[in-house]
């Protein structure tokens, strides 16, 4: 079928809006392929330090014509998903050997876990961490040894901010190296009853903590489809990681020959390989409006609708929320995965996972079939299944889902639309995330009790402050004013005041987790409120409207006297478990709708005072 004609304009629009950033983005990559620092140049101390501890590969190093594979990884023993990740180097190591190369771990990057941190001090530095890791990675491939990258990261932040330092050495390819989810333990819709019987004070703590050590149990990646999981989707969609290898679970057989196919492969295609394909060829406007169809097919984590603009940035292609909702509006949902669904995303890899979402949006025309992959066969090789024989992968073609209740043809979807779209009214811009909220729930009007902490709202609940109709206003939460934290501790009390029978929304300059679900929530509003932001023009008792049918955030007050009012004063920054710093980051951050990044911020500043003259 030929290309959806949404899709194809959505695409013509970020190509030209593009021009000059994607232009000036090419350049500098060629400059660094023709110019930079490349093993070849090095001098002779500077090689003799970079391989005086690679016994024994130093003959093989010290050859201009082989291909050395930079690892950058975010291994730690503390986060699940990255727990497997601490023998890789060395599998790495012997997988390269194979093909007549080598592999060196080019640094570290941190990988901290949102579910750690959710409703904690160290949820500030969240969003941050993601500049960090990607300014990790280019310190990493700043030493100029590597042919190739291989980035090995999974969860929230680590995926976009390993893309968004790779892609500013998009002259040398890369492949994402997955780890996988871990396997299923207790269903996800049981710990949400679970945790929403604590807040009612109808379980103990002892239950509770049973219930979670139940459901994150083991190595890998938590099992719903948050953020981690809408990572690995996406970096396949975009054909940069081996096709049907991120939903593979961790220590199997699978996996592993996963791992080591890989590993032959970006030999194949490094700088000195047969087949070379940059990542700067690889991400380009086509590969990011994938992705964002990718996000909406299946239900994605809305945290990306931060990520992706930023790690489009980092490529020079802008992309904003109006194109995301576009998108929206002709993408149909054929998957519905925890949050969304009962099930996890063992159950969507079971049923048919990433290579029939793949056909099933190719055949659909939803898909750009031409981009540039990893993959030798290039995009089509992502509609197909793998297996083991022996010890080797071998594909098959993407068979229908064997159930419908977790993954549809296009023909009969769970939605139309893929349900995240763009707020806008008086209270500014939002993202609202609309395939796990039920049509009754869809528009909400009652009066705003405000907060600037969501830990007061706990204590209002716990109060019984909230037992009416309300819109809870948290603002104060954008990436100016704390970092934009994730609010995902409010869901399941949010949820037990909906299941009340209550009319309940959020509306927030923060962020929600990618598991958050059934309750609605307006948010990354823009101005943020420590701007200035019409947000923090809010008062409590204030009718407020949010409707995903019309795609409003109003503020129901006369219009003379809501001009008249100014914004509320901005709390003092907060200090302690590091978060002073991070002030600097804080100080000159971007919007969310632009990605939310100091970095790339200030990376734009440069390049435009630049301009065309990069060499």
């Amino acid at each position: 079928m030929s290309l959806n004609p949404v899709v194809e304009s959505v695409t013509a629009r970020i190509i030209e809006r593009s021009k000059v950033s994607r232009r000036r983005y090419l350049a500098l990559m060629e400059r660094n392929r023709a110019k930079g620092v490349l093993r070849p140049k090095l001098a002779c101390g500077n090689l003799a330090h970079a391989i005086a501890a690679s016994s024994p590969d130093k003959p093989e190093l010290m050859r201009p014509t082989g291909t050395n594979i930079g690892v950058i990884t975010t291994y730690n023993d503390m986060l699940s998903a990255h727990q497997p990740y601490g023998r890789y180097p060395e599998q790495i190591k012997l997988f390269a050997r194979e093909v007549g190369a080598t592999a060196q771990v080019a640094g570290g990057a941190p990988a901290m876990c949102d579910g750690v941190t959710q409703g904690q001090e160290g949820m500030e530095l969240s969003l941050f961490s993601r500049d960090v890791i990607a300014m990790s990675t280019a310190v990493g491939l700043s030493h100029g040894m590597f042919e190739g990258v291989a980035l090995l990261g999974i969860c929230d932040k680590i995926v976009p901010g390993l893309l968004m330092g790779a892609l500013r050495f998009g002259h040398l390819p890369a492949m994402l190296i997955p780890a996988g989810p871990m396997p299923s333990g207790l269903p996800n819709k049981e710990k949400q009853r679970i945790r929403q019987l604590y807040v009612q004070g109808k379980v103990g703590q002892d239950e509770l903590m049973e219930a979670e050590n139940a459901s994150y149990h083991s190595a890998g990646t938590c099992t719903f489809y948050g953020t981690a999981n809408t990572n690995q989707m996406m970096v396949e969609i975009m054909g940069l990681m081996m096709p049907d290898s991120a939903f593979i679970n961790p220590n199997t057989k699978l996996r592993q020959a996963m791992t080591r196919s890989g590993i032959h492969r970006l030999a194949e295609i490094g700088l000195n390989g047969e087949d070379v394909r940059p990542l700067a060829q690889c991400v380009d406007e086509k590969a990011i409006v994938n992705a964002a169809v990718g996000l909406l097919a299946t239900g994605g984590s809305t945290n990306h609708s931060i990520h992706l603009p930023a790690i489009a940035r980092a490529a020079g292609i802008l992309i904003d929320w109006e194109d995301i909702s576009r998108l929206s509006s002709v993408v149909p949902l054929i998957t519905r995965v925890y949050p969304s669904g009962s099930e996890d995303v063992n159950a969507f890899n079971r049923v048919g996972g990433m290579p029939t979402v793949i056909a099933e949006l190719t055949r659909a025309g939803m898909l750009h079939k031409d981009i540039l992959t990893v993959s030798r066969g290039g995009f089509a090789d992502y509609a197909r299944r793998a297996s083991l024989e022996g010890d080797e992968i071998v594909y098959s073609h993407a068979k229908p889902s064997t159930d419908t209740d977790i993954l549809r043809d296009v023909s009969s979807p769970f939605r139309p639309d893929g349900g995240m779209r763009l707020m806008t009214g008086n209270l500014g811009r939002a993202i609202y995330k609309s395939s796990a909220i039920a049509a009754e729930h869809l528009t909400v009007e009652a009066p705003a009790r405000v907060f600037q902490d969501q830990h007061d709202v706990i204590t209002a609940y716990q109060n019984g402050e909230l037992e009416r109709d309300v819109v809870v206003v948290v603002r104060f939460q954008g990436p100016e004013a704390n970092g934009m934290p994730e609010l995902h501790k409010l869901t399941p009390t949010l949820g037990v005041l909906q299941d009340r029978g209550f009319k309940v929304a959020l509306l927030t300059d923060g962020r929600m987790s990618g598991a958050s679900g059934k309750v609605p929530a307006a948010i990354h509003v823009g101005p943020e409120a420590q701007v200035g932001g019409p947000i923090a023009r809010v008062r409590d008792g204030d009718m407020i409207r949010v409707c995903a049918v019309t795609g409003q955030i109003e503020v129901l007050v006369d219009a003379a006297e809501w001009d008249s009012r100014k914004p509320i004063a901005p709390p003092p920054p907060a200090l302690g478990t590091g978060r002073e710093l991070f002030a600097l980051m804080r100080s000159v951050h971007d919007p969310a709708e632009a990605g939310g990044s100091a970095m790339l911020a200030q990376m734009d500043r440069v390049i435009e005072a630049v301009g065309d003259d990069i060499h």
